[in-house]
């Protein structure tokens, strides 16, 4: 238990004067001295969120992540994703430096934080109020983020599952898969809740786990062909997920 508690002792002092030490600087100098300052706030997120789990690795060896190789290459694509811990998009910024994903509109209210996340290119989780000129904003430009190799990852879900079953789909991510023409990919990961479960404070180092990314679904629709409906993508993501839950 003392291990634990000192584990997220130290990845929350990570969180809080890691950040500002070693990276503040590097946003605001890119703030200022950037044209287009998305795609190195979006590297500067990347590559914060790698030495968080490199630390992860060091601090609570009992937990290996394994991301399959094909997941690691994914590139211009929608990334429909289960969510079970907080860590889930972490592991996913991490992962892709080139990355947009959708984040709850109270964030973007936060000291700090909300310029980052806003800087960073991402989406709000809804349009409302003073929110929807960002969206329209970040729409228009879906086409050229997809063509520099961009991912747009999503938790359709939107909140963590607690039971490990997949929830009520959102279509959002879809509409701009459609829309965009790229290809949509599902994904399953699996026990990042045995780290850092839902509802607790503190990580759990002890568990021995194998933390997994895998593809389990591309869907590459004939865009010239025949456009597939928003209901017809929704579906076949739900299948993929039935599919892996027999």
């Amino acid at each position: 238990m003392l291990k634990d508690f000192f584990v997220t002792i130290i990845c929350w002092i990570w969180f809080t004067l890691g950040g500002i030490l070693f990276f503040l600087w590097r946003y605001v100098a890119c703030a200022l001295c950037s044209k287009e300052p998305e795609h190195i706030f979006q590297r500067l997120n990347s590559r914060f969120y790698q030495f968080f789990f490199r630390l992860l690795r060091l601090l609570a060896p009992n937990h290996r992540i394994e991301i399959a190789t094909e997941v690691a290459a994914i590139r211009s694509a929608v990334i429909v994703c289960n969510h079970i811990s907080y860590l889930d998009p972490l592991l996913l910024i991490a992962l892709f430096e080139r990355h947009r994903t959708i984040v709850k509109t109270r964030f973007f209210k936060m000291p700090i934080w909300g310029w980052i996340i806003k800087k960073s290119g991402y989406f709000p989780a809804t349009g409302e109020g003073r929110f929807t000129r960002m969206l329209i904003e970040q729409m228009e430009t879906m086409n050229g983020f997809f063509q520099d190799g961009g991912n747009l990852f999503v938790f359709p879900e939107g909140t963590r599952s607690r039971d490990g079953r997949f929830g009520t789909l959102s279509k959002g991510a879809l509409k701009i898969a459609r829309l965009c023409r790229v290809p949509v990919y599902v994904l399953h990961l699996s026990n990042t809740d045995k780290l850092f479960p839902p509802g607790k404070f503190i990580f759990q180092t002890r568990v021995k786990n194998i933390i997994s990314l895998k593809v389990i679904d591309r869907i590459d629709p004939d865009y010239q062909q025949q456009v597939p409906s928003v209901t017809m993508l929704e579906q076949r993501v739900k299948d993929a997920y039935n599919v892996r839950a027999l």
